[in-house]
């Protein structure tokens, strides 16, 4: 055929038929720690699990190739591909980051800035001035997440990029909220992407990881190299899970988004509701910058109770579609209470600057019945008004 295959199609197609041993269709799994040599000094094309593996390549290429960058090193952990792209920060340099970002990822970086291994500072991205006041000090990586966890905000990437790369920054970006199929940050100017594979890549909640996919080979090289020495590469079955999830994403992610505009809209519409974030509201502050660099409007919404802690507890008293659990982006829905849970590693302070309440939930919509889901919520919402009234 003629022309590059869709997204959804190199998702499903990567790795296929590349068996030459017994033409198995599925790439085979290499449960192995170790490769033989040829002979002394003649080292084959892979020699140990951690530094290469056929079964993690392919998810690497996969993945580098829906991102549309040079490569990709797959990680245990999202966490360690948030530690491996700081990696590139010798001490002394400075990370300029988002005051309302993931509580892990705050936790990191403020532990780096704790520790000297790093000058930190956190800022609210969508405030033109405050960037300019932080790179005009200069920095050496820049954090963009967009859509933010939890409240869903919006920043405008390919500004903030073209900001930070004429500063003599690395441009970083979560890109976990929306997957390759809903956002593009490479081409709106990103040097890295960043996953938590874990979500919605892998979509099923039963396997840890992690990429960053680099624009350039050399950046790429660098990341890699690091991430054999420090260890950071992703296990073999992981990956192996991970590719079976990936080739199903774009089905999952259908409905997944599909329900959650459903969900935001019947939130919007509830008494017990103070605040509903979901940039596929036509509303929500971020919906026009949304709809201009995304692909759809993703699948996490949170909300604002108006009666704050005794509203959540009764919403959260007996639930049926929602999971009290952290993560996000597998087939079942969850609800997370940011300010106990994902949140919890950020002081109180940062955390109500962040504007998150102890009245907020972040859910994570799955691909259940939209009926159930709307009911369950219904429910839930009509105990929360109850507990306030």
């Amino acid at each position: 055929m003629s022309g590059p295959l869709k997204p959804e199609t190199t998702a499903v197609r990567a790795g296929l038929e590349t068996d030459i041993a017994h033409g198995a269709v599925v790439p085979p799994l290499y449960l192995t720690s170790t490769f033989t040599f040829e002979g002394p000094g003649q080292k084959r094309q892979y020699d140990y699990s951690r530094s290469g593996n056929p079964t993690r390549d392919v998810l690497a290429e996969a993945l580098a190739q829906l991102e549309g960058g040079a490569g990709c090193v797959v990680t245990g952990t999202g966490m360690s591909a948030v530690h491996l792209a700081t990696t590139l920060v010798r001490p002394g340099e400075r990370i300029v980051a988002p005051h309302d970002c993931y509580g892990g990822t705050y936790r990191l970086l403020s532990a780096l800035h704790r520790t000297g291994r790093a000058e930190v500072e956190f800022i609210d991205m969508a405030d033109a001035r405050q960037r300019a006041s932080a790179l005009a000090g200069g920095a050496r990586l820049v954090w963009i997440e967009t859509p933010s966890n939890p409240l869903l905000r919006i920043t405008d990437l390919a500004t903030v990029a073209a900001e930070a790369r004429a500063a003599g920054a690395v441009v970083a970006a979560d890109n976990t909220f929306m997957t390759p199929l809903g956002q593009s940050p490479i081409a709106l100017g990103a040097d890295l992407v960043i996953h938590s594979t874990t979500k919605y890549i892998n979509g099923h909640s039963d396997v840890l990881g992690g990429a960053v996919i680099s624009r350039d080979e050399a950046m790429h090289q660098e990341l890699a190299w690091w991430a054999n020495c420090y260890g950071l590469t992703g296990g073999t079955f992981d990956a192996f899970m991970t590719m079976r999830g990936l080739r199903s994403l774009h089905v999952r992610w259908r409905q997944h988004q599909s329900n959650a505009l459903a969900v935001a809209r019947l939130l919007a519409g509830h008494p017990a509701v103070k605040r509903v974030f979901y940039p596929g509201l036509e509303a929500d502050p971020g919906h026009g910058l949304a709809s201009t660099q995304q692909q759809g409007y993703g699948a996490m919404v949170s909300v604002e109770l108006a009666g704050g802690s005794a509203a959540v507890a009764a919403f959260l008293a007996g639930t049926a579609c929602f999971s009290l659990a952290e993560s996000l982006g597998g087939v079942e829905s969850l609800v997370a209470h940011p300010d106990t849970m994902t949140h919890a590693a950020m002081e109180e302070g940062a955390r109500r600057a962040a504007g998150i309440t102890p009245g907020l939930l972040r859910f994570s919509i799955g691909i259940e019945a939209e009926d159930d889901l709307l009911a369950d919520l219904g429910t839930a919402l009509d105990r929360a008004s109850k507990a306030t009234n």
